[in-house]
């Protein structure tokens, strides 16, 4: 039922470029891409929508496309192409918009054509050409933090379907690394030797009360779940963050300790 809830979901967001015109080419990526046969009921939406020269900032800046497939309940800006959703029905995306020109130097997995505007000729664009590219990223207290909570997210879809390591790094890994990179935002600092190359270095004498509380969010390869949940209980304290997906982590983490 997930499964093709997902699928129909992206056909019905090719159906909505094609309304709104101005895109060329949506195409899935991972498991909504070609490797469909390991899509399960903990799977997201990836892709990426090609868009007319020029047009690249409408589909970033306004998500009517989106909006008139399903609800959105929670959506953030990730990267200068894109962001990561929820719809309200609890499918999870994430996306990146790019004209032509770039693909030549964007990184990405193989792709599945969903949709394809009619007069436009594909020159194998869901071919990937460059891989391994490095991205800059922001460290603002809105970006880290909503970074984490979407590690969080991710983190234990993957454990619910069995990558218990896969998602003990990006709980207690990538989530905890978004919130290192804002700490000195959230706490006062002490002035201890803080190394300009490694975050984690003398944390706990530079930030004695986030060291306090450390230990329940990383409690290691079997309780990734509880340490999910501590961590989201911190971001609630110190951060506005989105309701809804609040809700659908915690219910995942619950989720998880009840398996």
């Amino acid at each position: 039922m997930r499964k093709q809830k997902l699928l129909s979901r992206l056909d019905e967001i090719g159906q909505s470029l094609e309304s709104t015109g101005g895109a060329l080419l949506l195409f899935g990526l991972g498991s909504v891409g070609i490797e469909l046969e390991r899509l399960d009921d903990y799977s997201d939406l990836d892709f990426f929508v090609i868009a007319r020269p020029e047009l690249k900032s409408r589909f970033i800046d306004r998500l009517d496309w989106l909006e008139t497939v399903y609800p959105l309940a929670f959506s953030f800006k990730n990267t200068k192409d894109g962001h990561k959703i929820l719809f309200e029905d609890g499918i999870y995306a994430e996306f990146a918009i790019f004209e032509e020109k770039e693909m030549d130097h964007i990184s990405f997995s193989e792709g599945r054509i969903v949709w394809q505007e009619a007069h436009f000729i594909n020159k194998g664009l869901h071919i990937p050409i460059v891989q391994n590219v490095s991205l800059k990223k922001d460290h603002s207290l809105n970006y880290s933090l909503n970074e984490a909570l979407t590690n969080l997210y991710v983190g234990l879809c993957r454990y619910a379907r069995g990558e218990k390591l896969s998602a003990l790094k990006f709980v207690q890994g990538e989530a905890i690394d978004n919130i290192l990179n804002v700490l000195h935002l959230i706490e006062p600092e002490v002035e201890y030797f803080p190394d300009v190359f490694n975050n984690e270095r003398r944390l706990e004498k530079r930030f004695p009360r986030f060291a306090q509380t450390i230990g329940d969010m990383m409690q290691g390869y079997h309780h990734v779940p509880e340490s999910a949940l501590h961590i989201l209980k911190y971001l609630e304290d110190v951060f506005p963050i989105n309701q809804r997906m609040g809700e659908e982590i915690r219910r995942l983490a619950n989720l998880c300790v009840a398996e």
